[in-house]
């Protein structure tokens, strides 16, 4: 097949045809207008809509396979749990437990994600096999040990060397895990060694008011002054859940544009805090995004949900019903992740690469007058995502994945193996 042609596809408030070819947009014509070339597909959509793929900004994708290791526990006994548990982990589980992130991320319409976690080769090769687009970190977790920081080095740069070779829908940056569990040292190391290949930098910042207790006893500065006295903070720099910040700290994040990214549901499910400071960051100019975090501490992969709790929860402790509104929330799991990854995602327009949703609005969720994204986000559930294309290819088609089956028995073994 030479491409795609969707037709009868809404878009935005018309009836559409969108052409795909290659990776990208083509075309978008009214209805009936477009034509096709060769032997492109030909779908009917029937009056179902199109979404831009969604971009989850912060994810362990392994950890599909921890769910429930820590339930009703605090984030510091949960994290010491979680960190003996990956002592036990291998490629085997790394590979079909990503396939299993990568099931769930297609069938809730994330087709773009940012994962921080281990064995990063084994990972790659699961995502690429699954279809979809992702970011992968080399994670730096030295716990002060300058043993475990010189192996981390030399697996970052032995990581980095075999990501040339992998295919355009695949990026490699670097993680800092925290302030509290990487030394100073390994901090620079990592943030040089990515800025000077031109790659993001992500790392946990402010996530507990501990954390921010804790560094302020080491260094006598929050988590973001510290970071930012290191030099480290960036434009390439994304930092995951930014909860606990005052004043000075929103003020760097924004001159140094730094993008930050609110994990509502980790953070309630952990009690880190509730309190995310979307207003004062927004209002500073910081690029905002929402990610799911990893399913040990979330539960799951679902975008669609976690954007309802982001602004049920904004609504509820600002006693303010407009505080985090539709298109804004919606911006925060498409253009805005797509612009802190530096990919040309996140709108169905023409140039943009094909990354859609089509969604079936054939359903009560959808059936009153309000703004469609009200419907999708407060109403609907992501079984409404019928079908999804990453990259110019189908991922998922009438709620079928291929190989669904084989991962999930797959994943059964690995964690009977694992006891």
């Amino acid at each position: 097949m030479s491409g795609i042609l969707l037709r009868n596809i809404v878009s935005g408030d018309r009836l559409c045809d969108i052409t795909i070819k290659g990776s990208v947009i083509s075309g978008i014509a009214p209805a009936g207008e477009a034509v096709p070339d060769g032997n492109m597909e030909i779908v009917d959509c029937g009056g179902r809509t199109a979404l831009p793929g969604m971009v989850n900004t912060h994810t362990h994708a392994a950890m599909t396979l921890m769910r429930g290791v820590g339930e009703d526990i605090c984030f510091q006994e949960w994290i010491g749990r979680i960190w003996n548990e990956e002592e036990k982990i291998d490629d085997g589980f790394i590979y079909w437990a990503t396939k299993v992130a990568c099931l769930e991320m297609i069938r809730t319409g994330t087709t773009t994600f940012l994962d921080q976690y281990w064995r990063v080769p084994a990972a790659a090769e699961a995502v690429k096999e699954m279809g979809l687009r992702a970011v992968l970190s080399y994670v730096h977790l030295d716990h002060y040990d300058t043993g475990i920081a010189s192996r981390q080095r030399d697996e970052c740069r032995d990581v980095f060397d075999m990501s040339r070779s992998w295919p355009p829908t695949l990026g490699f940056s670097v993680a800092v895990h925290s302030v509290y569990s990487v030394s100073e040292p390994q901090i620079l190391w990592a943030a040089d060694f990515a800025r000077s290949r031109g790659l993001k930098l992500n790392v946990h910042l402010c996530e507990t008011e501990k954390e921010v207790k804790d560094c302020m006893s080491a260094h006598g500065m929050s988590p973001v002054r510290y970071l930012d006295s290191l030099g480290v903070l960036g434009p390439d720099v994304i930092a995951a859940h930014t909860l606990w910040l005052d004043s000075d700290d929103v003020r760097i994040l924004a001159e140094r544009g730094v993008s930050c990214v609110h994990n509502i549901n980790s953070n309630l499910k952990l009690a880190s805090g509730y309190r995310f400071p979307y207003r004062e960051l927004k209002d500073a100019g910081v690029n905002l995004c929402i990610g799911t975090d990893g399913c040990a501490s979330s539960n799951n992969l679902d975008l669609q949900e976690a954007m309802k709790t982001a602004a049920l929860v904004q609504k509820a402790w600002r006693n303010d019903p407009a505080a985090m509104p539709l298109d804004e929330l919606f911006a925060m799991v498409t253009v805005n992740p797509a612009r802190a990854l530096g990919i040309r995602s996140g709108v169905v327009r023409e140039g943009a690469l094909a990354d859609l949703l089509i969604v079936d609005t054939d359903s009560s969720f959808f059936l009153s007058n309000a703004p469609f994204m009200a419907n999708f986000i407060y109403s609907a559930h992501s079984d409404c995502i019928s079908s999804v294309i990453c990259d110019g290819r189908f991922v998922m088609r009438d709620r079928v994945v291929p190989g669904e089956k084989e991962i999930l028995a797959e994943a059964r073994k690995v964690l009977c193996r694992l006891g």
